[in-house]
């Protein structure tokens, strides 16, 4: 966890690291070359992320000392003050690619309370004086991005392709709404217009721009006209890798190209959000750091969400309790510590008044800690709303959230299902319609759907809230919310014996279930929402 960042270039930027000259260093089968910022294991290239390859480089060059904690913080964080965990979360990342351990110690030593030495056999090549090294070089000393910990994007300059230069106004307004909305996602970390413009005009690799900007993530577009038609394009790319993660177009007319322009930006983002989500969650599974931090601790948990198991839960859980042992003031791991409980709390599963207790109190504090964080927001309230008498406060953080970051498809959706169970039936269902129009692939569509189930139960239309209910549960056919509202719109249909062997699956998921027990467990402030449940609940077979 990064404690504080802030200097004279701003927030995020940091001067290059400290250039010697440009090197090919050779150890074991291993190559380093700086100027590629490449490592290679015989023919392999080796993925290893920004601060990693300055870690590994520093030690490299200066192999024939220790070195403390204090010269890396100052040649790779450029003096930034950052945790312990962090550090030696970098230095595991090194050692695991270059196949070394932290029991063996072969290249790279830890010395107690001393620092570390880089002490494997090198041997060294100088590049020609002249031509493109000289030129890598020069641009080593531009000013670099820093390396965040978290998903970090930057946001290029969007290709004119309509043949006309005066379009150019249209292609950068969108790269620059799409970079001011993205400031808003939670732990994003975005690179100004000012550097991410700088490629504008070239064909650029993007694995260059990632090590170049220090980010994880690139996202580049297209904008072409045709006659009064516009086609906007763009495509989210994996700047280690390479690989394409996400990509769509859009298409509108230019009668009010501001309104195009913002139906782009919102849906773009929405899109992108879970997108670097899942990403995240899947580069640090295949990377197994020796020693986990705190932010793997929260992907790791992340990842078991959708398994929506109570086993899941648990150890979901306790990586989140081991992250906040590295360190308590860390608001994301709160949250959505305080979202599991909430999740286990709905789902009926195990768990008594002391979890529930912990978890709204890990809601509050993490609003406290971070009260301008869409994410911790919109998490904070489900928890509160489900496990609290404070209703009122839960929709005042929705809110909060959705003007943070008003393309959060999950802040839409729990913010629009409290709505319509409030009884504000037109504005719930405008909000879970946004969410789904902004994000149509979201990994948490069963909440969509199970929301948009219950806003049809309100509705009284049972044969739309069968069709929510069973979309919700083809995502996740453990889902208790969808499996409820299928089983009253089934009897409400008239199909009472399929409504019985739906309550026979609910009842695997949670035995001790009963009517009375659901109603005193999960709010229900509208009266007529909750008798409806109860008999048509009653009428399937499930016990008082």
């Amino acid at each position: 966890m990064i404690f504080a960042v802030e200097g004279v270039l701003g927030w995020g930027t940091q001067l290059a690291r400290p250039a010697g000259p440009i090197l090919l260093y050779h150890f074991n089968d291993f190559a380093l070359d700086t100027d590629r910022r490449e490592l290679r294991r015989g023919n392999v290239l080796v993925a290893v992320e920004p601060q990693v390859f300055d870690l590994l480089e520093f030690l490299i060059r200066a192999r024939e000392r220790v070195v403390s904690r204090d010269d890396l913080f100052a040649a790779v964080w450029q003096g930034r003050i950052v945790s312990e965990a962090t550090l030696s979360s970098r230095v595991n990342s090194a050692r695991a690619a270059i196949g070394d351990n932290g029991e063996e110690q072969l290249l790279i030593r830890t010395f107690p309370r001393k620092g570390f030495r880089f002490v494997g056999e090198v041997r060294e090549e100088s590049p020609p004086s002249s031509g493109p090294m000289m030129e890598a070089v020069l641009e080593s000393v531009k000013p670099r991005m820093a390396d965040p910990e978290g998903p970090s994007i930057a946001v290029l300059a969007f290709t004119n392709m309509s043949g006309d230069p005066e379009q150019d106004y249209f292609a950068d307004g969108m790269a620059e709404d799409i970079i001011t909305a993205l400031s808003r996602c939670s732990g994003l970390f975005v690179i100004a217009r000012n550097s991410s413009f700088t490629y504008k005009g070239q064909a650029v690799d993007i694995r260059r721009v990632g090590r170049e900007l220090g980010v994880n993530y690139v996202l580049e577009g297209s904008v072409r006209r045709g006659g009064e038609r516009l086609r906007i394009s763009g495509q989210l790319i994996d700047a280690i890798s390479g690989v394409h993660l996400w990509a769509d177009r859009f298409d509108g007319d230019l009668t009010d190209v501001f309104e195009l322009q913002d139906r782009i930006t919102e849906s773009v983002v929405a899109a992108i959000e879970p997108t670097l989500q899942y990403a995240e969650v899947e580069r640090r599974k295949h990377s197994r750091p020796n020693k986990l931090d705190a932010y793997d601790l929260l992907l790791r948990a992340y990842r078991l969400e959708y398994e929506f198991t109570i086993e899941s839960m648990t150890t979901a859980l306790d990586y989140l309790d081991q992250a906040l042992t590295i360190d308590p003031t860390y608001a994301p791991a709160m949250a959505t510590a305080a979202y599991y409980h909430a999740l286990r709390h709905f789902q009926g599963w195990p768990q008594d008044d002391t979890q529930r207790t912990k978890g709204v109190k890990l809601a509050w504090r993490a609003v406290e800690l971070a009260p301008n964080d869409a994410q911790v927001l919109w998490m904070a309230a489900f928890a509160i709303w489900n496990m609290s008498e404070q209703r009122e406060s839960a929709r005042e953080l929705f809110n909060r959230s959705l003007m943070t970051n008003p393309n959060c498809a999950m802040a839409l959706t729990l913010g629009g299902w409290i709505e319509t169970m409030r009884g504000n039936q037109a504005t719930g269902r405008r909000m879970i319609e946004r969410a789904l129009r902004l994000s149509p692939r979201e990994p948490r569509g069963w909440f969509m759907s199970g929301a948009m189930a219950i806003a049809a139960i309100i509705d009284q239309n049972y044969p739309e809230a069968v069709s929510w209910a069973e979309k919700a549960l083809v995502q996740n056919r453990r889902f208790a919310v969808a499996l409820r509202a299928l089983a009253v719109a089934l009897v409400q249909t008239g199909q009472r014996d399929r409504a019985e062997q739906v309550v026979q699956e609910l009842l695997k998921i949670e035995p001790e279930l009963t009517i009375s027990g659901f109603l005193t467990r999960i709010p229900v402030p509208l009266e007529t929402m909750a008798r409806t449940y109860a008999e048509a609940l009653r009428s399937a077979g499930l016990p008082e």
